[in-house]
């Protein structure tokens, strides 16, 4: 018997690093590519964060689901991963520094000899995004501008909300995933208040998603030795209820459709690939 391996490739997906010309160390792009020529006006676009960790599974749920539009309701389009230079699921330390809303905070390193943590950097992440990576994407593929979507899931999904109250412009469908809206005293919450107040546009519409075992344990939490520890995390993260209240405030917004979802059997972790299917739908769906 003869055995052979052979690393296996994400479908139809590139990957790149690109470094800010401010600076900095540079982030891992994973950009899939539809099959055949753009539609005229372009593909739309889904950017999607903490790449490395579902770079693969986005791939996955569009070639399997985008290839049958007639049972799935999805067209083809183009998703844009942004991860990091990292083997891992995560860059914990950069990731809290790109989707933290300043003014931020820092915070005690995450090993014994490592860095401190910093907050605080989403302005900079997010500019980043607007005029050096979405350009770089127009370059290598045809994007619709008008059909432009961003998903992230916690520290992520606070940065979706940031970004939507920041630069409402920007992109016309936003998915918000767990949000940590409870993060930094709710920074988050005075900063969507301020935001309606002013009632400035943003033309499109927003999903809002939490997972049900979120703010509750799961069959299989309950009477594990850290039972006591999750159930003050929920009082204080209230996941799922900071994200229904956010998703009735965004309904004040001039211009913008809001959708809240709670995905049944999910925790805070396995809500992250039930939401990408579901940002899929949301950015690529036909109605």
């Amino acid at each position: 018997m003869t055995l052979a391996s052979a690393s296996v490739a994400i479908p139809d997906t590139v990957t790149f690093d690109i470094a800010s010309r401010a600076g900095g160390a540079p982030w891992r792009i994973f950009l899939y590519r539809p099959p055949g020529e753009a539609p005229e006006g372009g593909w739309p676009v889904l950017y999607y964060l903490d790449a490395n960790a579902v770079a693969g599974t986005a791939a996955d749920i569009m070639r399997v689901q985008a290839a049958w539009p007639l049972g799935t309701g999805i067209g083809w389009g183009v998703m844009v991963g942004i991860g990091y230079p990292v083997d891992g699921a995560y860059d914990g330390l950069r990731r809290s520094w790109d989707m933290g809303p300043p003014p931020g905070q820092s915070y005690p390193p995450y090993t014994p000899d490592g860095p401190e943590v910093r907050t605080g950097g989403a302005d900079h992440f997010l500019a980043f995004i607007e005029d050096e990576l979405k350009p770089e994407i127009a370059r290598r593929v045809a994007i619709d501008p008008a059909r432009q979507a961003i998903l992230g899931h916690s520290f992520g999904g606070l940065f979706v909300l940031h970004t939507l109250f920041r630069r409402p412009e920007a992109f016309s469908c936003w998915i918000s995933a767990s949000p940590a809206i409870w993060w930094e005293g709710a920074g988050i919450v005075r900063a969507a208040e301020a935001f309606i107040a002013e009632q400035r546009p943003a033309n499109g519409k927003a999903l809002l998603i939490a997972g049900e075992y979120e703010q509750a344990l799961a069959p299989f939490q309950i009477g594990a030795e850290d039972e006591a520890k999750r159930l003050a995390a929920f009082e204080e993260s209230r996941i799922v209820d900071n994200t229904r209240l956010m998703a009735e405030r965004l309904a004040a917004v001039p211009g913008l459709h809001t959708d809240y979802t709670l995905v049944p059997g999910e925790t805070h972790m396995s809500v992250l690939p039930a939401s990408l299917n579901l940002a899929i739908r949301f950015a690529f769906g036909r109605g």
